[in-house]
């Protein structure tokens, strides 16, 4: 296997540190060619320092001279803002482009790096979700790769891998339930940015660990599922599994069902995605069996959590209704997390907004940006008006 030069784009977030883990532990698979980060200025200079990447860009312009003038004895290209992220991907010396930006930032990065025909390690879930049906098209008319570093989508694609054309039946996204998991709405209401955090199974950044809170994470999935694999959504479930030991599961129509099994540890999918079609050896900690000698599953509440029953309607509808749905949910969560909003109040928002923004079947590229923008327009005034 040749080396593959990777550009990771959001490195300095969960997924990007443990996809340097992976990186740190085969240096003779892949080369750190591209480096990224909105904020985070200190943490990216430490990893370029470490890892000697050609070029690295932090988002926000006001640190430039910062991250420049602490790698300025390095043979390293400095450059700042949006618009050198949403370039870079385009660069003839990359293969693999690690999309962990959080959020609908992620977009533009991915959408280029497509047309770029770069492989494509997708962490950003909100792509898809906001332009599912272009990102698509557009994957397909430049013959570029796909694949999810999600835990579940990566289960999936691994159980569908050598099934074609095999028919699928159903596709099962597994959930931990979050720390809330049998709570009632009620109970819900008096929930903190605390107990919102205390994620029991995974270790991630704020904004995902909010959405597995409040299960939004899982209708994005579901309708990046859908996307993804091509499949309707009737066809798409979604199970509570607390031991998060079953990442996701396919049932074919011979009544067979295969599922992609592990310790919850995102090294795993994100090792996977930038080594595919190999797998590698690794160190991480092995499967136990006896570790775990009940693994339980339940029906997720959708009265409790209603927002898996509000993305299958966004699903239904599809348009820029996805794309309103995520960018309401941005808000909400950032709302929570400055403790301006109670936790229940992140599903009045999302169902205020959407009935706020217009609906548009088959918007262009560019509606989706003004839809994203009316939509966080909306969310904010909902949010005013929101007495805690």
């Amino acid at each position: 296997m040749e080396q593959k030069k990777i550009a990771i784009l959001g490195a300095t977030g969960s997924i990007g540190t443990q996809a340097l883990e992976v990186v740190e532990q085969h240096p003779e698979q892949f080369i750190v060619e591209v480096l990224t980060a909105q904020n985070n200025a200190d943490l990216l200079i430490a990893q370029a320092q470490k890892f000697h990447p050609d070029t690295v860009i932090i988002g926000d312009e006001s640190q430039y001279e910062k991250v420049k003038d602490a790698l300025a004895s390095e043979p390293i290209k400095v450059f700042a803002g949006k618009e050198s992220i949403n370039k870079i991907v385009e660069s003839g010396e990359i293969d693999f482009v690690l999309t962990a930006i959080v959020g609908f930032a992620g977009l533009e990065p991915t959408l280029n790096a497509i047309r770029a025909g770069k492989t494509i390690g997708l962490a950003n879930k909100e792509t898809l979700v906001v332009a599912g049906e272009i990102i698509m098209q557009e994957a397909q008319k430049y013959q570029t790769p796909i694949i999810p570093i999600d835990s579940e989508h990566s289960a999936i694609f691994q159980c569908l891998t050598g099934e074609y054309p095999n028919e699928v039946k159903k596709l099962i996204l597994t959930a931990s339930g979050g720390p809330f998991r049998g709570e009632t709405f009620e109970s819900l209401q008096g929930k903190t940015r605390a107990d919102a955090l205390k994620h029991p199974n995974w270790d991630m950044g704020n904004k995902i660990t909010i959405d597995s809170a409040s299960m939004v994470n899982k209708g994005l999935e579901v309708i990046e599922a859908h996307w993804l694999f091509n499949v309707p959504a009737e066809k798409i479930d979604i199970i509570v599994h607390p031991q998060s030991i079953i990442h996701s599961l396919v049932q074919f129509y011979d009544g067979s069902i295969k599922a992609q099994m592990g310790l919850p540890d995102m090294r795993v999918p994100i090792q996977y995605a930038l080594s595919f079609p190999k797998r590698l050896p690794n160190n991480f900690p092995d499967f136990d069996f006896s570790d775990y000698p009940q693994l339980t599953f339940e029906k997720p509440d959708k009265t409790v959590f209603r927002s898996i029953k509000i993305a299958y309607e966004v699903l239904e509808k599809s348009g820029n209704m996805p794309c309103i749905f995520n960018a309401a949910n941005e808000i909400a969560v950032a709302a929570f997390l400055a403790e301006q909003i109670r936790f229940t109040d992140i599903f009045e928002v999302l169902e205020k907004t959407l009935n706020k923004v217009s609906y548009l079947r088959q918007p262009k590229f560019e509606e989706l940006m003004a839809s994203d923008m009316e939509a966080r327009r909306q969310a904010e005034q909902i949010i005013k008006q929101i007495k805690l």
